[in-house]
């Protein structure tokens, strides 16, 4: 049997699973429903983990695994390891955040910055390829600036405004309104009763809009979250390349990112499993252990 290295990409809605060699060829994958603990039920999330690895690993030999998820230290619970534990069996992951994968993703640097922009907003400056300081992600009460939940509110907060004033709707208020509720009557009330009777999160649902629309208000919006995401990451970067992974930014508004860090090196995130897998290999088989070939999903890359 072949001696591996597992990646574990754990998600809220799916988890995968990819099996490396130390050349780098993807030898087996696997997928299951969402296992992350801050989502699930311990157990659940435990077992789903287990049947994405079974289905990835077949009868290799794991010599290294790490397992990269949102929320990380939940694992540190002493009653949520213990069900891991049991759930697991050998398979002792190290485990690490989700933005700690995503750069890995997208370089072989020890060194470097990770700028995440997705519902949320956080940077994370890395050494030796693990976390060394975070800038931002506060949540979405007290920060996320430049998320999708910012951009969002930013967009109601905009329209109600506009609302309020009496005047016709420009283009992006009247996006907002038409995908808050049908029909333009009593808009301003409606859309406050509305957003507030929903999980402040669903906030982030309005963000599209912004990156849609041609109207000066949505610009600004999406000059301000830009000029944020660019602000974070220049707080967390020391040297490096900066590495950009999240929805947030693969829009206009990314783009502008990368216009405000044109002095640094910037890349894309890849697949969070390949980072995992390559993360695994390096601790498994050393530095020179190969990136993954492929993309983590799909045939591509399969020995």
């Amino acid at each position: 049997m072949t001696e591996v290295a597992v990646g574990i990409d754990v998600g809220g809605t799916s988890t995968r699973a990819l099996v490396v060699d130390a050349g780098g060829r993807v030898l087996g994958r696997g997928e299951s429903g969402g296992g992350n603990p801050n989502s699930h039920p311990p157990d659940v999330a435990a077992e789903r983990i287990a049947a994405a690895v079974a289905a990835a690993l077949g009868e290799h030999t794991a010599v290294g695994c790490v397992l990269g998820m949102a929320g990380s230290s939940k694992l540190t619970d002493p009653v949520v390891a213990a069900v891991f534990d049991a759930k697991l069996g050998r398979l002792r992951p190290r485990v690490v955040t989700d933005a700690e994968v995503a750069f890995a993703s997208g370089t072989a640097a020890e060194d470097g910055t990770v700028l995440i922009a997705g519902t949320g907003s956080i940077a994370m400056r890395i050494v030796g390829r693990r976390r060394a300081e975070t800038v931002g992600g506060f949540g979405w009460l007290l920060g996320d600036e430049g998320s999708a939940f910012w951009i969002g509110r930013e967009a109601v907060r905009a329209t109600l405004r506009q609302l309020q004033a009496g005047g016709p709707p420009g283009p992006l208020a009247a996006a907002v309104v038409a995908a808050a509720f049908e029909g333009p009557d009593n808009a301003f009330a409606r859309l406050i009763t509305a957003v507030n009777g929903e999980p402040p999160v669903r906030l982030a649902r309005f963000a599209p809009l912004v990156t849609a629309v041609d109207d000066p208000v949505a610009a600004d919006i999406r000059e301000r979250a830009a000029q944020t995401l660019a602000d974070l990451a220049v707080a967390a970067h020391v040297d490096g390349p900066v590495v950009l992974t999240g929805a947030v930014l693969g829009t206009a508004v990314g783009d502008r990112v990368r216009e405000l860090l044109s002095d640094y090196e910037v890349l894309a995130a890849r697949d969070g499993v390949v980072g995992a897998a390559w993360l695994a290999a390096v601790d498994a088989f050393g530095d020179d252990a190969a990136r993954p070939s492929g993309d983590g999903s799909g045939d591509a890359g399969v020995a």
